[in-house]
């Protein structure tokens, strides 16, 4: 079972990718963040599939999700520029907070 949550937890990083990857494609005008969305959005979905086999669908898809935003809210504040406010941060904690949760009460 720990298997199905590193895979869940690489997912949830993979998704961080590919929304990254649909940014930097510029609607699909360029072609390697292109290639390199439909590889990560590929392997996200395949890697949540396998997590819930093996998790309830309601946690897997709750991690997947809170690790997806969490990693794509950080890099945009990281590296786009996106603004970096304690309100803000404290509704990534909540999402944090709630993904935890979902963990731990599975």
């Amino acid at each position: 079972m720990w298997l199905a949550w590193v895979v869940l937890v690489v997912s949830g990083v993979l998704e961080t990718v590919w929304a990254g990857a649909l940014q930097a494609s510029g609607t699909f005008h360029r072609l390697c963040p292109s290639l390199l969305f439909l590889f990560a959005l590929a392997s996200s979905i395949a890697g949540l599939s396998y997590a819930v086999g093996h998790i309830p669908l309601g946690t897997a898809y709750g991690v997947w999700v809170g690790v997806g935003i969490l990693g794509t809210a950080a890099y945009g504040m990281a590296a786009l520029g996106d603004p970096v406010t304690v309100a803000r941060v404290l509704c990534l904690l909540l999402i944090v907070a709630g993904t935890v949760g979902l963990r731990v009460l599975h």
